[in-house]
């Protein structure tokens, strides 16, 4: 159609025809579709070690639809026989500790010592921060090209309970795809870092120097928790200031009792962005595997872990039932306005609301 300014009563005026819309999309382009395993299919290529099908099992995990949950099940279930050979080690640490420049440090370290490696994350915040491991993976620069590292962000969104649980369930994909070594990293010091404890062998404190009093601002429960304190940064003009403050950690864990395990955790000085000091950290991990194996501990945390994440199921299983129950769906504004009315306290609205529960599961039961 012709534009109306083109029109004698526009003289001068020209407005030429405009082009029609290009596509988007190439249309040279060929769809693929992403082929859709079985769960023994599933098993066969991530006992095999291929990648790919272990981050589409991965992905399986991560997911919250009922039907993928099965399948994502029953792939565990088949690869635990084939779990449980790794080591695995938790790594926190305030925010700029440098805990990515580590990890790509040691990484390193260990892939060439022939170790495969998997770098998990716990983070329940990400989908408010975008930050944790999904930048970290940027500045992993070394070890996110290495065939033999495989490097994982956390789902981004969930509890920290439902977060922790996937880790956990990925943690035994990784294993039985012949990954022999496991880093499982946290954001920084918060509740995260208790999730993590409950699932590695080894839990290992990154710290600065330098940056006032090196105790301000470290919860008790953190360094209770740590079979290892590394300071970070231990280079050029921070020397001395690394040392000063690996006494003043050593010192502070004098005054907390002894460890469940019997062993008397280290305060090291390394530093990541040179790789000086990794050779002793290792030898420090090695040291306290050696000594949790030979009296035991080892075995005794794996089982308590075992028995600990089958409650926190339990738990998790509850909660989503409770809250995915139509009864408590249809009542649950309208009891939460009373609460905020003051017509009830919020614990009889709790009673009030677990008592519906109870009735509607009971009333499906008969």
């Amino acid at each position: 159609m012709e534009h109306p300014e083109n029109d004698e009563l526009y003289k001068g005026l020209k407005v030429n025809k405009g082009v029609s819309d290009v596509p988007t999309v190439n249309p040279y382009l060929k769809r693929t579709q992403r082929k859709e395993y079985s769960p023994a299919e599933f098993v066969d290529g991530i006992l095999n070690g291929n990648i790919t099908i272990l981050s589409q099992a991965v992905t399986l995990v991560e997911s919250s639809r009922p039907e993928h949950q099965q399948i994502a099940q029953e792939i565990i279930e088949k690869c635990l026989p084939h779990a449980g050979k790794s080591v695995r080690i938790g790594i926190t640490g305030v925010p700029g500790a440098g805990k990515s420049t580590s990890i790509d440090a040691f990484g390193m370290y260990l892939i060439n010592k022939g170790k495969k490696l998997a770098v998990l994350a716990i983070d329940p915040s990400s989908e408010r921060s975008k930050g944790s491991i999904l930048g970290d993976k940027t500045r992993m620069e070394e070890l996110s090209r290495e065939k033999n590292a495989f490097i994982r962000p956390s789902p981004s969104a969930g509890s920290l309970g439902g977060v922790a649980r996937k880790t956990r369930e990925i943690i035994v994909l990784c294993e039985a795809a012949g990954f022999d070594t496991i880093f499982v990293e946290t954001v920084g010091v918060g509740q995260s870092e208790t999730a993590v404890h409950s699932m590695v062998d080894f839990f290992l404190l990154i710290q600065l120097a330098g940056t006032g009093d090196e105790l301000q601002g470290i919860k008790r429960g953190i360094m209770e928790m740590a079979d290892g304190i590394i300071i970070n940064k231990a280079d050029g003009d921070n020397i001395d200031k690394a040392n000063l403050a690996a006494s003043h950690f050593r010192n502070a864990l004098h005054l907390f009792p002894p460890s469940e395990s019997g062993w008397t955790p280290q305060v090291l000085t390394y530093s990541g962005y040179y790789k000086l000091g990794i050779d002793h950290i290792w030898k420090m991990i090695g040291d306290y595997m050696a000594f949790t194996k030979d009296n035991g501990y080892f075995d005794y945390k794996r089982n308590e872990q075992s028995k600990y994440w089958m409650y926190e199921s339990i738990n998790e299983n509850l909660r989503n039932t409770f809250y995915h129950n139509p009864a408590v769906v249809n009542m649950l504004k309208t009891t939460e306005q009373k609460v905020l009315q003051n017509e009830i306290s919020s614990f009889v609205a709790a009673k009030q609301m677990m008592d519906l529960f109870l009735q509607n599961l009971s009333g499906k039961g008969q």
